[in-house]
């Protein structure tokens, strides 16, 4: 068996050294320095000149520079060569590196920082500051490198014979560089254009655009080095970057990576990126609808192409695999069919690229997850994942930075003069513009105004609950009122302690369920803003999932899955509806004890819902179970403590008796209330009835003073009656017992 492993090991390398052999990019242009060394050095088989070595180029073009080495003893640890981080290139004024390029396209400009420490009484490289140019694009801006080694990679089209690099010292500092590379990479690297995420239209030609590497991550929790990729990149690895760890499994299979025809480029993502992987374990809850989740820090206000890679080299039973991919939870990918984007050949590598927008607080959530879609294996994986940052309109890829301009200082004057002058003209025509505007929107305005003045909650502040967050996805109220035909008393569909609930049609035609808080409702801000949070965190087959929210003009709105059946309750007593069967009783207890069981375990804290009842339980046109309203929900104590201590809340009758007389709220809360709604479904009654006799008012006691007794059948729906089986009936009254046990050590959890 050894022998067997060893030998497989072999085949693999030869295979992944073969592979590499056979495909290793030969760029065109491929421009390597070592700035500030006197001598080239060498990388693996990379050779990286001396920056004024070479005089038939001569890279640098300003005399008043400087070379320094470190004084540190001790080898840099980097991927990219410890060596070329031990000495720099320092400039004190705008000085040019320049490059005779050979082919025009797109080309790879990766820039090497590191200030590391030199000798007392010269330059402490951790002050300088400085920005970067290239063809017409800022690259850096005011940067000040960090005291770690770092490469920034950008990719530009170049369409001229030529390449400067500009580096332009800020005021009463200087720049420097420990390394560069300029490279020409296949230019279908970069697509024309792609699927344009939330925004009002697609994204203009990419190759006119500059973009920067922002993530290039190999999943799988793997490095790879710039050694294993054609095109010299890192890829690093996603444990870093995953929300949620514990959902996941890491498996590599690089053997199964089958490179055909039509399939992407080795250029593309190599062997070791398409033949590891990050998948979702949902082999302890096969119905579970999961996402992945990996978070990355970005420049709020610029647009990011983002690239999925896929490869399925994972076994498994005949079944289609289908994922859900989400951008900060707008949908980039529903129902995504990896079979058909793979011509159904197992193992053949797919990519699939996005663009959107960040505006906010800077965080990109990226998620894949598994499909409710007939036929759907309940698993999902990914392979790998970049982001590049685009350059905006000013040609910029730095926060805050002002566009780059070559021609010179009496140019800009003279452009500056035509400017001014040619605003004066175009100021007057706006204005004109904009009379004619007015007067023509004034009525329909007014008509609005009316509207909200009488029917929308106004406030003086303006700002948004979720103005600096990336939670959800933010509807305008206009959308909403479009949808609800302005909250139409015949679209009402229920009615609950935060207020109405509307069937709505959003404009692509999807139906959904919008609730919206009642001025006076005793929900406020706070549980408005617990239910967006924690619907947009998680995904699960029997959790009601968000679609979006409104916050404006002081409406609290949330816009959710339309569920077609309603609420268990009115199932069960109350309306003229059919009633339900003993095993749609039993599926709708297991399914929302399954959705439950992922709130209480989907992360290292266990979220405790808090108003477990059959009003918030809902069945969709299947009639299967999903838990809904999150707005009482509360993070579940740390792994060193046992209770959160909290203000009680909740619904009469379904209240812990432990949590109610001390206050100490822990999971096990939710599984009394859970036990109580059991009981519910088996007796097809309220849990208090004020109507009937003393001892029969609360449901609890009545079942358990019938259960004393032995006579515990005289509790069960008499619809029920004769259409049981005994043997389940029994095992579903001996775990609703343990459920409604006095104290919370007796109780099983809700895996249990």
């Amino acid at each position: 068996m050894e022998f067997r492993k060893f030998r497989l090991l072999i085949w693999v390398m030869f295979t992944m050294c073969l592979i590499k052999c056979s495909f290793q990019f030969d760029p065109i242009d491929n421009y390597l320095l070592d700035c500030g060394s006197p001598t080239n050095s060498s990388i693996r088989d990379r050779v990286f000149l001396a920056d004024t070595s070479d005089s038939d180029h001569h890279f640098l073009s300003n005399p008043e520079q400087e070379s320094v080495n470190t004084s540190n003893s001790q080898p840099i640890s980097s991927t990219y060569g410890s060596s070329l981080y031990t000495t720099a290139r320092i400039v004190n004024k705008t000085s040019n590196y320049t490059f005779s390029i050979n082919q025009h396209g797109r080309h790879f400009i990766r820039l090497y920082f590191f200030p590391f420490p030199l000798d007392a009484g010269a330059y402490n490289l951790t002050t300088a500051r400085f920005s970067v140019s290239a063809h017409g694009f800022t690259l850096l801006k005011n940067f000040q490198p960090d005291n770690t080694p770092v490469v920034k990679e950008f990719s530009i089209n170049i369409t001229s014979d030529e390449l400067t690099l500009t580096f332009t010292p800020s005021p009463n500092s200087f720049a420097f560089l420990n390394a560069l590379e300029v490279i020409s990479h296949p230019n279908e690297l970069i697509p024309i254009t792609a699927r344009a995420v939330e925004l009002p239209h697609t994204h203009p030609n990419l190759m006119t655009q500059a973009l920067q590497t922002v993530a290039r991550v190999n999943m799988g929790n793997q490095t790879v080095s710039p050694d294993n990729d054609t095109l010299w990149r890192l890829w690093n690895p996603d444990g870093t970057f995953m929300k949620h760890n514990n959902l996941v499994r890491f498996v590599s299979n690089i053997s199964a990576v089958n490179y055909t025809s039509g399939s992407p480029a080795f250029d593309i993502a190599p062997l070791s990126v398409y033949g590891t992987a990050t998948k979702l374990d949902t082999e302890s809850d096969p119905g579970a609808l999961l996402n992945n989740t990996w978070s990355f820090n970005v420049d709020p206000g610029f647009s990011y192409l983002v690239r999925f890679h896929f490869c399925d080299i994972i076994e498994r039973p005949p079944s289609e695999l289908i994922l859900n991919i989400y951008l900060n939870s707008m949908s980039v990918a529903k129902d995504l069919k990896l079979g058909d984007q793979m011509s159904n050949i197992w193992g053949a590598p797919f990519y699939l690229d996005a663009i959107t927008k960040l505006n906010g607080n800077g965080i990109l959530n990226v998620s894949v997850g598994t499909s409710l879609a007939f036929g759907a294996y309940p698993e999902s994986i990914l392979n790998g994942l970049e982001i590049l940052k685009i350059s905006n309109s000013n040609g910029n890829l730095d926060e805050g930075g002002t566009g780059v301009n070559s021609s010179n200082s009496n140019s800009n004057s003279k452009i500056l003069v035509i400017v001014v002058v040619s605003s004066g003209g175009l100021c007057v025509l706006i204005l004109l513009c904009c009379v004619f505007f007015v007067i023509t929107r004034r009525n329909r305005r007014k008509r609005n105004e009316e509207y909200l003045s009488a029917n929308v909650h106004k406030t003086n502040d303006e700002n948004t609950l979720f103005s600096r967050s990336k939670i959800g996805y933010r509807f305008p109220l206009g959308a909403v009122l479009e949808a609800t035909d302005k909250f139409s008393e015949s679209l009402v569909i229920g009615i609950g302690g935060f207020g109405k609930v509307y069937k709505g049609i959003l404009s692509d035609g999807t139906i959904v369920a919008v609730k919206r808080g009642a001025p006076q409702s005793l929900q406020g801000v706070s549980e408005f803003q617990t239910e967006v949070e924690m619907l947009s965190q998680f995904r699960h087959r029997h959790l009601v999932s968000l679609i979006g929210y409104c916050d404006e003009k002081n409406e609290l709105i949330i816009i959710y899955e339309y569920m077609e059946n309603g609420t268990l309750k009115n199932h069960l007593y109350g309306s003229d509806l059919p009633k339900l069967k003993w095993k749609q009783r039993l599926e709708i207890s297991i399914g929302s004890a399954r959705g439950l069981h992922y709130l209480h375990t989907s992360s290292h804290l266990a979220i405790i819902h808090r108003d477990v009842k059959s009003a918030n339980i809902l069945l969709d046109e299947n009639m299967m179970a999903k838990v809904a309203d999150f707005g009482l929900s509360k993070t579940g104590p740390a792994v060193d403590q046992t209770h959160v201590s909290t203000a009680v809340k909740g619904s009469f009758g379904y209240l812990d008796p432990e949590y109610m007389t001390r206050q100490q709220l822990t999971e096990k809360s939710d599984v009394y209330s859970f036990g109580v709604v059991m009981f519910e479904i088996l007796c097809g009654r309220p849990v208090i009835d004020p109507s009937r006799p003393r001892g029969m008012v609360s449901l609890v006691e009545w079942v358990n003073e019938m259960r004393k007794r032995g006579e515990l059948e005289k509790v069960f729906d008499p619809f029920l009656v004769g259409k049981m089986k005994m043997e389940s009936v029994k095992k579903y009254v001996e775990i609703g017992e343990k459920c409604i046990a006095e104290q919370g050590v007796d109780r099983p959890t809700m895996g249990d």
